[in-house]
């Protein structure tokens, strides 16, 4: 029986996917969450074989709640969900620990390939990823600077573009003020900007974080 958990903060999508889910022979859904601190939580008493995990939600995003499993439950292969394409944080997301990249409006079919896929212990690559991981091991396409960050470095990225502040996000990471402010520094030089204002920008330009 594989076992399915589902973390999204709105309910009419972890309603659509469990539709999609809820007559597939050999699957359960074990839980459902709409928040990361909420999906955590059930993870300590609700064992799931797979994540489907937003990337954008309130409170501990995505790519916190991705960190978190990776270092507490190992076992547990990840599918992050996303209403961006692929171009936006596919790559990005797979490189940080994520076992696969789907986007929302995915078909059933896709998703019930992927959810086996990456059962199997193998990651999911969409033929549109696949091209791009392609396109950025042969040099072409030109990667995005974004997609060089490391996982700490995007997270603080995003919550930077999102408008927090250097102490928020401290506080909100369990890191000392010294050490997000050092991450920024890097952030700043990877993606090629001086300031908050135009990291802001910057995630504007490239769908990374909505109006």
């Amino acid at each position: 029986m594989l076992r399915v958990a589902i973390v999204d903060d709105h309910q009419i999508v972890r309603s659509g996917f469990r539709e999609m889910l809820g007559e597939e022979i050999g699957l359960e859904i074990a839980f459902e969450a709409a928040t990361g601190e909420d999906a955590l939580d059930r993870l300590r008493e609700t064992p799931c074989d797979v994540l489907l995990l937003d990337i954008s939600l309130p409170g501990k995003s995505g790519i916190d709640v991705l960190r978190v499993v990776r270092r507490r439950h190992p076992e547990i292969r990840v599918l992050v969900l996303s209403s961006f394409p692929e171009e936006r944080y596919a790559l990005a997301m797979i490189r940080n620990g994520a076992d696969g990249y789907l986007c929302k409006d995915c078909e059933r079919e896709d998703l019930l390939n992927a959810l086996r896929t990456v059962q199997q212990g193998r990651r999911y690559l969409s033929p549109r990823t696949a091209e791009l991981l392609a396109e950025g091991m042969l040099g072409g396409g030109g990667a995005l600077p974004h997609e060089s960050l490391s996982e700490r470095e995007m997270q603080v990225f995003l919550r930077l573009a999102g408008g927090d502040s250097v102490s928020s996000i401290a506080e909100i990471l369990n890191l000392s003020v010294k050490t997000v402010s050092t991450y920024r520094s890097r952030v700043l030089e990877k993606l090629g900007v001086a300031s908050n204002a135009e990291l802001a920008a910057y995630a504007l330009r490239n769908g990374l974080i909505m109006e």
